[in-house]
Parts: structure tokens; C-alpha cells; sequence
């Protein structure tokens, strides 16, 4: 009984982090969604039923899920608001030569992560 509710706790959390991967890019969106489903599914049908009939997560999450892709729409802006983000940061925020390199080195690693997933 306990397991049921750290499973719905946790999958709680990966959905609200999945939702913030929306907003900033560094954050993987997918994973969190995936994660997300399986903890409902083990844990609350009826929490799993809404994730899936959400119209913004459950057909995100099939067509991931079904064909390893994601729309081009969502790759164009996920890789657009990163490299805005992290050039703003690079450039405007961060002083130290060696955290502005880093903060470059993890949007060339997501571009290349985003990238090499089908486009559907």
C-alpha cells in the first residue's frame, strides 16, 4: 500500500519536472513524461487515464512512445529557447570562463541529444 503512494509522490514530482522541462530547456521534458506514465500506471489507473487523456501530454507521450519521434515544431523551439537561454546566461550572467564553456558544452550535448531522435 505504501509503494502505491511513493509511486503516485514521485510520479507527482517527475510530471511537475517534466512540466518546468517545458519552460527551460536544460531540463528534459520526455524522460519526466515517461517516467511519469510508468509511475501512474503501477501505482493509480485513474491518475494514469488523466495523464493520457491530457491533450497536451497523453498524445506527446504515445507518439514518443509508438515512434521514437518528435515534431519538428517541438525540436525548432526546444533548441531555440535553449540556446537563448544559454547564450543569455553565458554572455550577460556568468563572469567565470570556465562555467560559460560549461553552460556551451550542455547545449551542444542537448542539441545533439534533441537531434538525433526522428522528426516526425
Amino acid at each position: 500500500m505504501m509503494k502505491k503512494y511513493v509511486y503516485v509522490f514521485c510520479g507527482t514530482i517527475s510530471l511537475c519536472l517534466g512540466i518546468i522541462g517545458i519552460i527551460l530547456p536544460v531540463l528534459p521534458t520526455t524522460p519526466f513524461l515517461l517516467l511519469t506514465a510508468w509511475l501512474y500506471f503501477r501505482s493509480s489507473p485513474k491518475l494514469y487515464q488523466k495523464l493520457m487523456d491530457n491533450k497536451y501530454f497523453g498524445p506527446y507521450i504515445k507518439r514518443f512512445r509508438e515512434d521514437k519521434a518528435i515534431l519538428l515544431h517541438a525540436k525548432i523551439v526546444s533548441i531555440s529557447l535553449l540556446w537563448i537561454t544559454i547564450s543569455y546566461s553565458a554572455i550577460c550572467i556568468v563572469d567565470e570562463l570556465w562555467l560559460k564553456i560549461l553552460l556551451f558544452a550542455i547545449a551542444i550535448a542537448v542539441s545533439i541529444h534533441i537531434l538525433s531522435f526522428k522528426t516526425k
